[in-house]
């Protein structure tokens, strides 16, 4: 078995952390088995090294090793890309095609951004870590494949478990081992190495002498938060060692380059999603609400329609649920109900204003068109800025708006969106 320090040398990884270390331990320790493994961590920390190592300690080293970024791929492609598909399984489909697990057979697959599969693929997903087994898009051939599946994520997959993103049982499935990568900002030791080694690169790259840092500005690179992680931390010592002609680096200087807003960290990112919540909370009652009160005034031009149509309505004959309806209660309206029939009638006064029933209706109708036109407006400017957020993703507007999908299509093509 290989040590920590020769796994460090041969993968180029920088540092000394404990919690470093301790994931590249596990790492070489279930290299040799076929364990699922689920790599954890915040996007920038060096997630793809761990299946890297797994697969050249592994027995299956001489077979393929394919890395797939799940968030890249369209929702709509995905089964293709992955399972594959046969020939004429959907428009353009013109000849058969292998998938990634036909492909990566006897050899090891990466899954990063796991966690953005959707249900359907990752049914998929869960026959293979079981059984081996999977469909070609568009075939009813049961296929095998032996695969050693190595997954990623810088999501909570707890959370996308909850709201029902993520399915528990695939959880399980894919978590046989956790590896979990540090985040560079509680690798305080670290930071100071491993700029120096993206300098020393730049400055070799660029043909130029290194950078260094003065004591102040190796305090700031340490105590500055990197929500980026190693990614960002390299993009500035590329940005220096490129713009920067005097070769020794201040405070001052470095902090220029880096982002200000990076100081509020956490709970602004809390604070951002809080917010975006609540707005859409307001949006869907305010949405519910509008279509309420169209059916109140429906149902209030219904009463008032049947006032004018008998000319002269009786008191006892008025619909009581159609008015408890509209006033709340009985007791809030300001018809009175009476066991006996009342003798009273109820006429129209005439006036010299008076118009036939008949252009009341005609104004009536006209009034309950021009209401529906504008709730049709409103209905589709939502629908239009949904879309738009969501860069035409039909699912994700739908559960955005609070309908069913194939009801947003409906609505789409009675619109003409």
């Amino acid at each position: 078995m290989e040590s920590v320090q020769n796994i460090k040398q041969r993968f180029e990884i920088i540092g000394n952390d404990p919690k470093l270390n301790r994931a590249i331990e596990k790492a070489i320790q279930v290299a040799p088995t076929d364990i699922s493994v689920l790599v954890t961590g915040e996007s920038g920390v060096g997630k793809e090294n761990i299946p890297r190592i797994i697969h050249s300690l592994s027995h299956r080293k001489h077979g393929k090793y394919i890395a797939v970024n799940c968030g890249a791929i369209p929702e709509g492609t995905i089964d293709s890309e992955l399972f594959g598909h046969e020939k004429g399984a959907f428009t353009g489909a013109t000849s058969t095609r292998e998938g990634y697990f036909e492909v990566a057979n006897g050899g090891t697959i990466f899954l990063d951004e796991v966690g953005e599969l959707p249900l359907t693929t990752q049914v998929r997903l869960l026959r293979i870590l079981e059984n081996g087994e999977f469909l070609k898009v568009g075939s009813s051939q049961v296929q095998k494949t032996d695969v050693r599946i190595v997954a990623a994520t810088n999501v909570n997959l707890f959370n996308a478990i909850e709201k029902g993103k993520f399915r528990e049982d695939l959880y399980y499935r894919l978590s046989t081992v956790d590896i979990a990568l540090p985040p560079l900002r509680d690798r305080e030791d670290d930071i100071h190495l491993l700029f120096r080694k993206f300098a020393a690169d730049f400055a070799h790259k660029y043909k130029m002498p290194p950078l260094k840092l003065d004591e102040k500005a190796v305090q700031l690179l340490q105590k500055y938060r990197w929500s980026g992680n190693i990614r960002q931390l390299r993009n500035v010592a590329e940005q220096i060692s490129v713009l920067e002609t005097n070769r020794d680096i201040s405070a001052t200087t470095l902090q220029s380059y880096l982002p200000p807003t990076e100081g509020s960290n956490l709970p602004s990112v809390i604070k951002s999603n809080k917010a975006e919540s609540d707005f859409s909370t307001e949006r869907d009652i305010l949405y519910k609400v509008l279509f309420d009160m169209k059916s109140d005034l429906n149902d209030l031009k219904k009463l008032t329609l049947e006032l004018m149509k008998s000319g002269a309505a009786k008191a006892q004959d008025i619909n009581p649920n159609l008015i408890q309806k509209i006033y709340g209660s009985k007791e809030d309206s300001e018809i009175e109900f009476e066991e006996q029939p009342l003798t009273t009638v109820v006429t129209p006064t005439h006036t010299d204003n008076y118009k036939e029933p008949e252009d009341n209706y005609l104004f009536a109708e006209t009034i309950e068109e021009e209401e529906v036109l504008r709730l049709e407006q409103k209905e589709i400017e939502m629908i239009k800025k949904s879309l738009e957020k969501n860069k035409g993703k039909r699912k994700a507007a739908a559960d955005e708006l609070g309908i069913s999908e194939r009801t947003l299509y409906r609505k789409i093509k009675q619109f003409d969106l």
